[in-house]
């Protein structure tokens, strides 16, 4: 017999189905054994009777999370015993054979709650069993549900979904890379990809006009409490667009994104408003002000876009100057022969965009500068020798001087949109492996240490 899911049985009275799933819980009331049956699209109350003696004596033995094949009819429940707070409320099993395909130990902690009560610890510890619950399922689904929506999207309007290395050069232009021993080229590294921007850029320049990656992106950060050693980006760029351009295309893929996959929001006010990082620090004291109308609306969406940012800031330290959001970015046009000349640096301002959603950051992009005297005199301003600038970024100079169109683009932080779609309080909830606060994954036991062979292979001593 075909397997049938749980969520279908409750337009199914008087058939007979196979269900497969976990035993949820398990009451004895009397004579009666409960059972409710749980799989990945609902729950059923299975009702066992003492009428057959070897069904009821399985019943007996199971516990919760045993894995399980129950074949039954489907009955109306009486109309006192109807649970109007499940989807599958007005039905129940009325069981012909059980099979028991798995049993389980005592779960490590309770699945029918939300979770938010158990230690966060024990929760990564055991994520393969925190996933069953339904909150993690609901959240693991929305979020398959918004990358699949992006993608037909921007599919439907001409853009390529391109896989760009996640083994790269290691360079000095944002976080702390994560690094990789060359076993083959001792002594030499690869590093893992804080974001594709070096990569979409020369997509550009290749002539690929449209591109969008649902990205993979690594920056070894200190700790902190909503940051994760590895995210997921939607990576996005455009030959000969221009601010507007962008800005609109995000902003409709937003919108689209809200009425489809969570019509119980409402955007507080479309067209997103747009501030300048002078009037944001002003009036909010952060360039990520939450513009909500009442905080206490958990369904109510205030995006905005923040434009108009200093390029450059100086380093407290070092006294040196630094960027603000990233150093392949084209500077408003008006400032172009003030970067050039690196003149009044303070007071140059960068074509940068950032989209902010409730008081979070959700996303940032810019104008590009596509002409590699542009590129080079940004890391100049920063104080990069010639000779270090040709030999972190000299690939990108060289292509930029093949034919380089003009081009721009933006990054989401995926997971930072779908925890607020999501009203979680950390984008741990909507990741299905994710890390600790302080980058440990409890459940495989990493990092962790490696053999002595395989730290000779790659010509590498470890200091005590």
């Amino acid at each position: 017999m075909q397997r049938t899911h749980i969520r279908e049985t409750k337009d199914l009275i008087d058939v007979e189905v196979n269900l497969f799933g976990w035993v949820h819980n398990r009451r004895d009331h009397g004579k009666l054994i409960f059972l409710d049956l749980r799989d990945k699209t609902g729950v059923i109350q299975v009702v066992f009777t003492p009428d057959n003696e070897e069904i009821y004596k399985k019943a007996e033995k199971l516990r919760s999370e045993w894995v399980v094949n129950v074949k039954g009819r489907v009955q109306a429940r009486p109309e006192k015993m109807i649970n109007p707070e499940l989807e599958t409320g007005k039905v129940e099993l009325s069981p012909l054979e059980v099979d028991i395909l798995n049993e389980a130990a005592t779960p490590p902690f309770a699945l029918d709650t939300d979770g938010y009560e158990i230690g966060e610890e024990n929760r990564m510890k055991y994520r393969y069993i925190d996933l069953r619950r339904q909150r993690m399922s609901k959240n693991m689904s929305v979020r398959h549900k918004i990358i699949l929506f992006i993608r037909n999207w921007l599919d439907n309007r001409g853009f390529i979904e391109i896989e760009t290395p996640i083994l790269t050069k290691s360079t000095p232009e944002g976080a702390r890379d994560y690094v990789v021993p060359s076993r083959m080229y001792p002594g030499k590294f690869f590093a893992l990809p804080q974001s594709p921007q070096q990569y979409k850029q020369l997509l550009m320049v290749g002539g690929v006009e449209k591109y969008f990656q649902i990205a993979r992106c690594f920056r070894d950060e200190d700790t902190r409490g909503d940051r994760q050693p590895e995210f997921t980006q939607l990576d996005l760029e455009m030959s000969f667009a221009d601010r507007e351009n962008l800005i609109n295309i995000n902003e409709e893929l937003l919108i689209d994104i809200v009425e489809k996959i969570c019509p119980e929001k409402k955007i507080q006010e479309i067209p997103f408003p747009r501030l300048s990082f002078k009037e944001a620090m002003e009036k909010y004291g952060t360039d990520r002000p939450d513009l909500r109308n009442d905080k206490n609306d958990p369904n109510l969406l205030a995006f905005c876009w923040i434009i108009d940012f200093p390029f450059f800031e100086k380093d407290e330290e070092s006294g040196r100057y630094t960027f603000t959001h990233n150093p392949f970015s084209a500077p408003k046009p008006e400032y172009m022969s003030d970067l050039l000349d690196k003149k009044n640096i303070d007071d140059i301002l960068t074509s940068q965009y950032d989209v902010v959603l409730n008081g979070s950051e959700i996303g940032g992009g810019s104008l590009r500068n596509h002409r590699p005297e542009a590129l080079e005199s940004v890391f100049e301003i920063m104080g990069f020798e010639k000779n270090a600038i040709r030999d972190n970024f000299g690939h990108m100079l060289e292509a930029l001087g093949l034919g380089a169109p003009p081009h721009g683009g933006i990054a989401w932080g995926l997971d930072r949109l779908i925890t607020l779609l999501n009203n979680e309080p950390n984008i741990r909830e909507v990741i299905a492996f994710p890390k600790t606060g302080d980058a440990r994954d409890l459940m495989m036991e990493s990092p962790s240490e490696i053999s002595p062979k395989q730290l000779r292979e790659l010509k590498l001593k470890l200091e005590k």
